[in-house]
């Protein structure tokens, strides 16, 4: 590509738009490019030998770095010999047995082992340089410098540089991607690079940003979480005062991910490797940071700042503007009930129309048939012993006016017809789990998969795909896949995955796609992150056991309290409304997704005793709509038919709620208390003028009435109040009023209530 000329770059810089701009500036010692994105700035230092800083990062003109860093920075080897790696054949290769190596809630797995590749003709990786842009003077060529328009409200600053003079390596082409957004304080960033050489290359320890924060912006608030190996993938970065600073975001997939403390974002050391043919490029996934900055408020009730305000608002706005997430094409099926929790693979065509009938009576909107409807739990092939006619079982569960989903995995059996259409589908090394094989995602095997899925959804009307086990994990280098390394496999492994997702999505596209945790690294699993919502409708986050339904649940309890004696009511009642606390402790750590995407696990519709009372309902109900409700498992059968009607009034009023509003979509928690089971709480669930639902509970303690503030609601509009629970009209309030006084509300202990804002024009 030829560079372009600087007159054209300044001419184009000039005429972008606020949010989206950038400038050249020539000096002696080189020049510097700035992009200017609202209230943020970057500046990139180009010398004359060629080399790449970022040399200031601001936030109102305010310094964030702790010094000059690299754009660009990875490791560099050469394969010896200097061939393409060769994979393992059939036959070869340990036998991994999978479910032996999970790893449950901080215990130890039974065989922690990973297969190491020890072949004598194994490939070799020698002559490791790194590659920093702020040293490599010696390497570089004259950089190129583009900006482009991709699309309207986008500017693209591309630096490509040519590395070749007196390189172990060969020759690359080294390419920063930046892009800027109309109307968003962001830069987002990613990197290509290009074996333009003959040489067999690996790459490895790559920093896609290398950002260094200054200590005073090291305040850290983690926005989605970083446990079980895995680092968050997004994280607000502020000083002390919480006024200013930056979130930064990784479109890094699962466990491949590193986000630092000082900011830096790139891959995993312990994970990430990619091996580069001659003539092939490699492209990072993007990061981003978005800018957040202004006054830390004082409420009514708590702290509002900056960063959450953000967090809820423009950079809510910017995912699904920009980033893209998979849910805006889908549809949203809520409330979803589901069978694992109390029936595991036990499940028939009997059991699922007396499922059905009751979850109808209940109000539900999709019933999901967990593991055990396939033969031998495995595949897509129909288990006809337990299921005569699924044609006929599934027209009856869409007749009680339920859509159906499914769940499957990637493992099948010996005799599948996966493997007869693609033979050399299965992974390598073997991984094992029941009577199957573990398939392999970066295999032909996968166009398949997406093919098969969308047959299945033709032949039974299936609307909800749930994907599960674990194969992506253990690798894969059979020969003839894509993966030609262990290492280098797991993010080929991811990425097809999730582009699999989009496959499916659009050879069936009123499917619902989702993953679980554990198809997407291990059990217990990685949290949800923005790489999996791009591709993926809906995510199934750890931990993975219903309180309160799960026929494991009792021995839990007897060990936690030492007790001998049956589960009385109370007891089970209070591990119901643990269940909730847990479940609102969990989508509230990943504020920053889009909360109607996650899907944890799970309300348990079950009753002992009574211990289902209708409170406990209405405390699931408002739990889970954090996000949306989705999803309840339990035996439906344990219910009276005073639960029955309870929960169709409480899913009647959301079904309602979320066709006026919009509710599920929307997520505010600024200015309010965070999550407790001790005192007040309450969130907003409202669109763009301030309308639709804000969800109250009270914990154990705290006072009988509150004043509820309402800070995202428009001050110079009034809302009608409505209390669903209480079946009370509070009347026409100001938007001010609701702001700055709020609402009182009554509640007893352990209460809960539903609060509508509806439209009633402008204050008097």
């Amino acid at each position: 590509m030829r560079t372009m000329p600087r007159t054209r770059i300044l001419a184009l810089a000039s005429a972008l738009l606020l949010g989206a701009c950038a400038t050249l500036d020539k000096t002696v010692a080189g020049e510097s490019m700035t992009l200017r994105a609202g209230l943020l700035s970057r500046t990139i230092h180009i010398s004359a030998s060629g080399q790449l800083e970022t040399t200031s990062l601001r936030v109102e003109g305010r310094e964030l770095l702790a010094g000059a860093i690299p754009e660009i920075r990875f490791t560099v080897r050469c394969a010896e010999p200097n061939r393409r790696p060769v994979g393992l054949k059939p036959g070869e290769g340990t036998v991994l047995q999978s479910e032996r190596t999970f790893t449950y809630y901080g215990g130890k797995p039974l065989d922690p082992a990973r297969w190491e590749d020890r072949r004598p003709e194994a490939t070799r990786w020698t002559n490791a340089v790194t590659v920093s842009s702020d040293r490599w003077k010696a390497l570089a060529g004259q950089s190129q410098r583009q900006i482009t328009d991709p699309k309207p409200g986008v500017r693209r600053l591309i630096l490509r540089t040519p590395l070749t003079a007196g390189s172990a390596f060969g020759r690359l082409t080294v390419t920063a991607c930046y892009e800027t957004y109309e109307g968003h304080p962001a830069v987002r960033k990613w990197i290509e690079i290009e074996n333009t050489g003959d040489r067999w290359l690996m790459l490895d320890h790559l920093t896609i940003d290398a950002v260094r924060l200054a200590e005073a912006y090291r305040h850290t608030t983690p926005l989605t979480p970083g446990e079980l190996g895995v680092q968050s993938s997004v994280m607000g970065f502020v000083d002390a005062a919480q006024s200013r600073g930056v979130i930064a975001a990784s479109e890094v997939p699962s466990a491949l991910r590193s986000l630092g403390d000082d900011g830096a974002m790139g891959y995993s050391e312990e994970w990430f490797e990619w091996v580069l043919g001659p003539k092939e490029t490699f492209v990072s996934e993007p990061v981003f940071l978005y800018a957040c900055a202004g006054p830390v408020e004082q409420t009514l009730s708590a702290r509002s700042t900056p960063l959450d305000r953000t967090i809820e608002g423009p950079y809510m706005r910017f995912l699904h503007e920009h980033v893209g997430i998979a849910a805006d094409h889908a549809p949203l099926y809520a409330p979803q009930w589901l069978t694992w929790a109390e029936f595991k693979f036990k499940i028939d065509d009997a059991l699922m129309r007396q499922m059905a009938d009751l979850a109808a009576k209940a109000g539900f909107a999709q019933l999901l048939f967990d593991d055990g409807w396939q033969k031998d739990r495995l595949g897509t092939e129909v288990d006809t012993s337990k299921f005569p006619d699924f044609a006929a079982t599934s027209q009856y569960i869409r007749s009680r006016g339920l859509s159906l989903g499914l769940w499957l995995s990637c493992i099948r059996s010996d005799d599948s017809p996966d493997l007869r259409a693609v033979p050399d589908g299965r992974s390598l090394p073997p991984v094992k789990r029941m009577k199957g094989s573990a398939m392999s995602f970066s295999s032909p095997w996968r166009e398949y998969y997406a093919k098969d899925l969308a047959r299945v959804a033709g032949d039974y009307g299936v609307t909800y795909f749930k994907q599960d086990f674990s194969n992506i994990r253990y690798g894969d280098i059979a020969e003839g896949h894509e993966g030609r390394t262990m290492r280098d496999s797991l993010l080929r492994g991811c990425r097809n995955l999730l582009e699999t997702q989009d496959r499916i999505r659009a050879a069936a596209p009123q499917v619902v796609t989702e993953l679980t945790h554990e198809i997407y690294w291990d059990t217990p699993g990685v949290p949800a992150d923005l790489a999996v919502l791009k591709h993926a409708c809906q995510f199934h986050f750890p931990f993975n056991f219903c309180w309160g339904a799960d026929p494991l649940w009792p021995d839990r309890l007897r060990l936690e309290k030492n007790r001998t004696a049956p589960i009385d009511p109370e007891t089970h009642r209070d591990v119901l409304r643990r269940a909730c606390f847990e479940a609102r402790k969990r989508f509230y750590a990943q504020r920053a997704l889009p909360l109607h995407c996650l899907e944890f696990y799970a309300a348990a519709t079950h009753s002992v005793g009574g211990s289902l009372t209708p409170d406990v309902q209405d405390r699931q109900v408002v739990s889970w709509l954090m996000g949306a409700p989705i999803n309840f498992s339990g035996d439906l059968r344990t219910l009276s038919e005073a639960n029955l009607a309870h929960y169709r009034s409480r899913f009647d009023l959301l079904k309602r709620l979320q066709q006026q509003y919009d509710i599920y979509r929307h997520f505010q928690f600024s200015g309010v208390p965070a999550p407790t089971d001790e005192d007040w709480h309450w969130w907003g669930k409202l669109n763009a003028e301030g309308c639709g639902a804000v969800v109250i509970v009270r914990g154990s303690g705290g006072a009988e009435r509150r004043a509820i503030n309402v800070p995202w609601v428009d001050p110079q509009r009034r809302y009608r109040v409505t209390a669903h629970f209480a079946s009370a009209d509070l009347g026409v309030i100001s938007g001010r009023k609701l702001r700055d006084r709020g609402v009182t509300i009554q509640l007893s202990p352990w209460g809960q209530e539903i609060l509508e804002l509806a439209a009633a024009g402008s204050p008097q």
